[in-house]
């Protein structure tokens, strides 16, 4: 990995490549392996580049944003994570439309909107989490989606031979899934399109949505928010709960005694610890309900 480090320096400098870097430092949960290399570019050409060179190598990778949505095991990652962060972090605003880079937090990118009065992105305001993974995932919550929104996505492909626009109905959005799934593509930057509003209403609504956030989950802990996919017929968090699940602990991670549907790091937890917490929670449910839980965080 040494040679490749060195070559991933030559596009984006010595000081924003790291070599064995702790994922438990970019990842929500705070815990985790290390990655033998991470690289972050801080221009779309120099992600592009990156992606390209790793292709034409050989060399196993992924794109990480925010990291509220991966788990990376303490074994490690043996390839090259590339993280898109603060450069792809801007909004901007013309009209009712906003251009939102592939690193900016959906709680920036909902008040921008918020101090422009645009309306329709409230539901977002308090999901932890970037708009490349917002999409990648078709986030949601409080009955609004990322794909009812969603004008335009521009993606560098997933050997970074092009980069190209489509439109959101073409990443075909569904529940926690898109095209880019299995395509592999990387989205630079995302349109969206929201409506014209009163400000004080809008920061009425997302107030309120903070309000039952803090009053329902355990913001307070390291998590990657709702862990569990909601089963068709289920909801997942209720199916922990009633099989007798809610505060089961393993080492230092938890099923929140507050939302069952939330697995939290309570302290000193390892990704093992999560993940064999994960199987528990799994097999007990399998065994009262016949249902079998996926996680919406990807292990890796």
């Amino acid at each position: 990995m040494d040679k490749i480090a060195k070559s991933l320096e030559k596009i984006v400098g010595s000081h924003n490549v790291k070599v064995k870097a702790p994922m438990s430092q970019h990842t929500s949960f705070r815990a985790g392996g290390n990655a033998a290399v991470l690289v972050q570019p801080q221009t779309a050409d120099e992600l592009q580049e990156v992606i390209r060179l790793l292709n034409e190598e050989g060399i196993k990778h992924m794109v990480i944003g925010n990291g509220t949505n991966i788990l990376v095991r303490d074994e490690g990652y043996d390839g090259v994570i590339v993280k898109a962060g603060a450069p792809f972090s801007y909004v901007n605003i013309e009209g009712t439309k906003l251009s939102c880079g592939c690193g900016a937090l959906l709680s920036v990118v909902a008040n921008a909107a918020a101090d422009k009065s645009l309306t329709g992105f409230e539901f977002a305001s308090g999901i932890p989490g970037s708009i490349g993974g917002a999409v990648f995932m078709n986030a949601g919550a409080y009955d609004g989606e990322i794909k009812n929104i969603l004008e335009e996505v521009k993606l560098i492909s997933a050997d970074g031979s092009r980069v190209y626009t489509v439109s959101g109905e073409e990443l075909h959005l569904g529940y926690r899934r898109s095209d880019l799934q299995e395509s592999g593509d990387i989205v630079i930057e995302a349109t969206i399109a929201l409506e014209e509003g009163e400000e004080e209403a809008i920061r009425g609504k997302m107030a309120e949505l903070t309000a039952r956030r803090n009053s329902k989950q355990p913001v307070q802990y390291p998590s990657a928010g709702s862990f569990f996919k909601r089963p068709e017929g289920y909801f997942a968090g209720k199916l922990v709960q009633d099989a007798g699940c809610k505060g089961l602990t393993v080492g230092g991670a938890q099923v929140s005694v507050l939302h069952s549907g939330f697995v939290i790091n309570i302290g000193g937890a390892t990704a093992t610890d999560i993940i064999q917490l994960m199987q528990l929670v799994q097999e007990r449910v399998m065994d009262k309900f016949g249902v079998m839980l996926e996680p919406e965080v990807r292990i890796i």
